[in-house]
């Protein structure tokens, strides 16, 4: 299936915003990750490391190790826009992703909620600079995304039923 293609100017609100959020990525992942528990209050028992059993958000926020997942996913969003002009050379690691988010118990529904809480971490960060193109350009990029990740997802599920 064809990607949904950016625009040039899109790309440029792409570009432009990240270069803002980019200056405190852990902020800003925190800020995303505190508005995804806020929505899907559940997802907080899929991040269980060693022998922390989280019951509060705030402990798993504030842990070393989740910091470390926090680090990971605003380098995936920085590598998705440093690749605006080729996500298709993302496909390959984003399907694997999409896998690995399976097989950890991740909801494919989820997704959407994480796109919600992505699209408010960058309002929080750029206030009245997150204009409606702006929150399009982010949308579209992280449909794309969301595209590749689901093919993994998917792909997983058929495989299991196929026995592979």
């Amino acid at each position: 299936m064809e990607k949904d293609q950016l625009s040039g100017p899109q790309k440029e609100l792409i570009r432009e915003s990240w270069q803002t959020v980019s200056q405190d990525q852990l902020h800003h992942g925190t800020v995303l990750f505190s508005r995804l528990f806020e929505l899907e209050p559940e997802l907080v028992f899929l991040f269980q490391y060693n022998s922390s059993h989280f019951s509060k958000v705030q402990d798993c926020l504030s842990s070393a190790e989740f910091t470390e997942h926090i680090r990971k996913v605003m380098t995936v969003i920085d590598a998705a826009v440093s690749s605006l002009d080729c996500l298709s050379s993302l496909d390959e690691y984003l399907t694997s992703l999409g896998r690995k988010h399976r097989a950890v118990g991740v909801k494919l529904e989820s997704f959407n909620t994480v796109g919600e809480s992505l699209l408010f971490a960058l309002e929080s960060c750029l206030g009245d600079a997150f204009t409606s193109d702006t929150r399009e350009a982010w949308s579209l990029l992280y449909a794309n995304v969301v595209q590749s990740m689901s093919r993994g997802w998917h792909r997983d599920s058929q495989e299991q039923r196929e026995g592979i």
